[in-house]
């Protein structure tokens, strides 16, 4: 998959944060939600938290098949058993560790707010770093600017830009433009929170070289 290394062609973004992968370990999705068709496509399903437009099991049952590996944080194993007949294994990870899953390698990063009540850090919810085709791809999840998302190496960013919950078009731009990654992907706006335009905000704050690129498929 040359042509990922590259630019990355191969991500989809959905609604909020829903994101899938084709990568070279099989097909990645991130907190499924309001998934219009039902692939049954997942090798590896990943929970950054457990608000209901990122922990979805009606969503997350359209994607998973008799292998998928549902990966979550710890404090939600209770929450994900409802699909432990439905998936091959359950993997519970918690903020600012190393793992490899079958293959897939993995690092954890906290993902809260600092100035907001909805993501409290003692939750303990997270981001995800993941090494697919030779990248590091960061997907931020719900959070804001911390000190931890300062400091992730990445060549593939997934930042929120909506607000509300999350970090603004503005200061998701300012951590692009600190962490610099090759690609800056907007996500979480345009749906439930932020507007379709905080895209092209995002873009005009966002500084050289980082490229950034508008994956989001807007459902009426």
């Amino acid at each position: 998959m040359e042509q990922f290394k590259e630019m990355p062609d191969n991500i989809d973004v959905f609604t909020q944060n829903s994101i899938r992968i084709r990568s070279d370990l099989g097909v990645i999705y991130v907190d499924p939600f309001h998934m219009k068709e039902e692939p049954h496509d997942a090798d590896y399903v990943l929970i950054t938290h457990s608000h209901y437009d990122h922990f979805s099991i009606e969503d997350i049952r359209k994607v998973i098949k008799a292998d998928t590996l549902l990966v979550v944080p710890e404090k939600m194993e209770d929450d994900a058993g409802e699909l432990k007949p439905d998936v091959k294994d359950i993997v519970t990870v918690k903020p600012g560790i190393y793992k490899e899953i079958n293959g897939l390698e993995m690092e954890t990063v906290p993902a809260y707010n600092t100035i907001k009540p909805f993501h409290p850090k003692r939750a303990e919810w997270v981001g995800y770093i993941l090494r697919v085709n030779g990248k590091r791809i960061y997907i931020a999840g719900d959070t804001g600017a911390t000190k931890e998302a300062r400091q992730v190496k990445c060549d593939i960013a997934l930042l929120p830009i909506g607000g509300t919950f999350t970090m603004d078009a503005k200061r998701a731009a300012d951590l692009a433009n600190t962490i610099r990654p090759e690609y800056a992907i907007p996500v979480h706006y345009g749906g439930l929170v932020g507007k379709k335009s905080d895209a092209q905000t995002f873009a005009s704050l966002v500084k050289s070289p980082v490229k950034v690129v508008e994956k989001m498929q807007y459902f009426d």
